[in-house]
């Protein structure tokens, strides 16, 4: 929406280069050297002061048409400033919303490790452990070590 309205105003600035001036309540068309009106040449009909006048209506018209542009310049350029500043903050939150992640399953798997780690032990003690579980056991606290050091390494 910022957008179009900055091209409307840049297409009415250049549309008001069609250098038309307005001096006494007259609208005079400037082109090159010359002062016309309706098409006709009145360069020379007109007196010195008023072509002085229309000179200066012109230079002043001139003058605020580049501060215009001048503006929306700055304008375009500090909205292209936003957008870069809200693409570096989205990408800011991404990276903390993987970071977070990240730490988060980190202490699910470290947990999961010392529940499996305390069991096997507890099992263990009590005597309720066959070769055959002690191995599968083994195994899968190996998994859940090699789990959390992946994680970490992430971390």
């Amino acid at each position: 929406m910022k957008l179009l309205t900055v091209l409307l105003y840049l297409g009415l600035v250049v549309s008001a280069q069609a250098q038309e001036v307005s001096f006494n309540g007259i609208t005079y068309k400037i082109k090159g050297k010359t002062i016309l009106l309706d098409k006709a040449d009145v360069t020379t009909t007109l007196s010195v002061k008023d072509q002085k006048g229309v000179w200066e209506a012109f230079n002043k018209q001139k003058a605020l048409d580049e501060e215009r542009m001048e503006a929306s310049k700055a304008l375009k350029k500090a909205e292209k400033e936003q957008k870069k500043a809200e693409k570096k903050q989205k990408k800011a939150e991404k990276e903390l919303k993987a970071k977070e992640k990240v730490r988060s399953k980190f202490e699910d798997v470290s947990e999961d490790y010392e529940d499996a780690v305390a069991k096997f032990e507890k099992l263990k003690k009590k005597g309720k452990l066959s070769p055959n579980d002690e191995t599968k056991w083994l195994k899968k606290i190996q998994n859940l070590k090699d789990d959390v050091d992946k994680t970490k390494r992430k971390l």
